[in-house]
């Protein structure tokens, strides 16, 4: 099995890497690209990072984690003022019969938990904000 990305169909691409074959799901616009690939999501937002490279933006802004596709929040695992290590699972939603784990883009402080158990979120809904 030679290593390589084949297009499956809209929004599926299979990636073969060192003899492992897995499947990625993309979702959004080129600018902003959302990835769910083993369990996990993935976000790549160039707008927003050119636009704070132009600005020599270096951080010192809050992170927000967001509802990756209109969803029902399932669970909520994390309250203002915890620590949440990179990978932590902060909210459980649900979409398509499937459970998706929202995960901590890294290590921050809860600064405000911005859904509640039973919510039905849009896509790009503001979830939990890191200090």
């Amino acid at each position: 099995m030679a290593d390589g990305i084949a297009i499956v169909g809209p929004g599926v691409v299979q990636v073969t890497a060192d003899g492992r074959r897995e499947t990625v799901y993309v979702a959004g616009p080129p600018t902003d690209r959302w990835v769910f690939w083993n369990g996990r999501v993935f976000r790549l937002d160039v707008s927003t990072r050119e636009s704070a490279r132009r600005r020599g933006d270096r951080g010192g802004t809050r992170q927000t984690v967001t509802a990756p596709m209109p969803a029902k929040v399932v669970a909520i695992n994390v309250k203002q003022g915890d620590a949440v290590k990179k990978g932590d699972t902060v909210v459980l939603l649900e979409a398509m019969k499937m459970e998706l784990p929202v995960r901590a883009s890294g290590d921050g402080v809860v600064a405000a938990v911005r859904c509640a158990p039973g919510d039905l979120v849009q896509a790009d809904a503001p979830l939990v904000e890191f200090a």
